[in-house]
């Protein structure tokens, strides 16, 4: 987690539907003790729900690491989504606006990048797929 501050840091492997909760629920539990407003807990809850789903889908499973994270004054919580699956062959494809593999929330990783306020996404084909997003407390 480059770039932060970590206070704390939470691994949740990804490797069920149950597990897409659980990352879920871990992701909304550090939006509220970081204070973010409700609004931005669910932004944030719903591109992790998305992002943790795509892990489970696509990459066949992984894990994510949920953190408190600080950078110059400002709290917020940063996520990170790993898998070593078949990654993705076209990134701009996969980050062009409405466009989805189908079986997700429909967001894709546009809609997902949309709500959060850092978005880094690393991919290489029989490797894996690495996103990180980050959601500041306004």
């Amino acid at each position: 987690m480059t770039g932060h501050e970590v206070d704390q840091e939470e691994t949740v492997p990804i490797a069920s539907n149950d597990d897409v909760v659980r990352a879920r629920q871990t992701v909304r539990s550090y939006a509220q003790q970081c204070g973010l407003s409700l609004v931005d807990q669910t932004k944030l809850v719903t591109a992790a729900s998305e992002l943790a789903r795509n892990t489970l889908v696509y990459g066949g499973g992984g894990r994510m690491r949920c953190a408190a994270v600080r950078r110059g004054g400002r709290v917020g919580v940063h996520a990170v989504f790993e898998d070593h699956g078949p990654g993705i062959p076209d990134l701009d494809l996969a980050l062009t606006d409405g466009w989805t593999s189908g079986g997700g929330l429909g967001l894709g990783l546009s809609g997902a990048r949309r709500l959060v306020d850092d978005f880094d996404l690393h991919s290489e084909p029989a490797t894996g797929t690495r996103v990180s997003v980050t959601k500041w407390k306004r």
